[in-house]
């Protein structure tokens, strides 16, 4: 599960969040300020470690699509039932 953003809040951002591994977030937010981002938590908790990923970045930033790729499956490991990862694996 991610959720794709476009001009989330009047941002004026075009972003995906998802959910990841403990410590990626901060991780990949320290190491490239400028793609990665922490999403804001609701008041329920949600999004809290959740990795945000600009999609609108052009020029040396340009988004790297296969990075893109792998950021939504490993959310999809990290979220889905053991034996639909597993299915995944086997396919």
């Amino acid at each position: 599960m991610c959720y794709f953003h476009a001009d989330h809040n009047g941002d004026g951002r075009v972003s995906i969040w998802c959910p990841v591994a403990k410590g990626v977030q901060v991780e990949l937010v320290a190491t490239d300020p400028g793609r990665f981002f922490e999403p804001p938590v609701s008041a329920g908790g949600v999004f809290s470690g959740w990795l945000g990923a600009y999609l609108d970045l052009a020029g040396e930033d340009q988004v790297d699509w296969n990075e893109v790729g792998a950021l939504l499956r490993d959310a999809y490991r990290h979220v889905a039932p053991k034996y639909l990862v597993a299915e995944l694996d086997e396919g």
